[in-house]
């Protein structure tokens, strides 16, 4: 695997090495001795799949509430999604600055995204469906998010018109 930081302090895009031959190829998604060696959590609490029948669905933007912040490696297992995340870190040097890559099930990309970092995602494609591996299990309680549209964060999406729920689009406007 290929770790490589990116402008938000603690995020990292992580390439896979992928072995390959006539039938197809073979790549380790996850090793904690290489997440130990970048610093990166390795004990794992849960893990999670998204599955989104409709190209232009949003998810998002969604992260928990100390004190059961997590951390996630997420990645697009089935189709492909515009993946974003929000430093919401209040002390970090990139508080209120957004990231977005395309996370696919051809590229195989994975994003690792530390404690206090919201996320979000559009999907690209019909049958989108991503994999997340988290360090703290889901708390209800703790579930919160930010609006996808909120002007503070001035985040663009490659879709127009996004298929959303009701809780995604009830997100009060960010408390600056």
């Amino acid at each position: 695997m290929q770790f490589t930081e990116t402008q938000l302090p603690g995020v990292f895009v992580i390439e896979l090495d992928r072995h390959e031959d006539d039938r197809g190829w073979f790549a380790r998604t996850w090793c904690r001795e290489e997440f130990a060696k970048h610093g990166l959590p390795i004990e794992l609490a849960q893990c999670s799949i998204s599955h989104n029948a409709q190209r232009g669905t949003l998810r998002g933007i969604h992260f928990q509430s100390a004190p059961h912040a997590e951390a996630k490696l997420i990645r697009c297992v089935a189709g492909a999604a515009h993946d974003v995340v929000l430093d919401l870190r209040p002390d970090s040097p990139t508080f209120k600055q957004s990231l977005a890559t395309e996370l696919s099930a051809s590229n195989g990309r994975a994003l690792f995204l530390p404690e206090g970092i919201a996320h979000g995602f559009q999907t690209l494609t019909d049958d989108s469906t991503l994999f997340y591996q988290m360090t703290s299990p889901y708390v209800v309680e703790a579930a919160t998010g930010v609006r996808w549209d909120d002007p503070v964060f001035n985040i663009e999406w490659p879709l127009p018109n996004p298929i959303l729920n009701s809780r995604d689009q009830a997100w009060p406007d960010f408390a600056k």
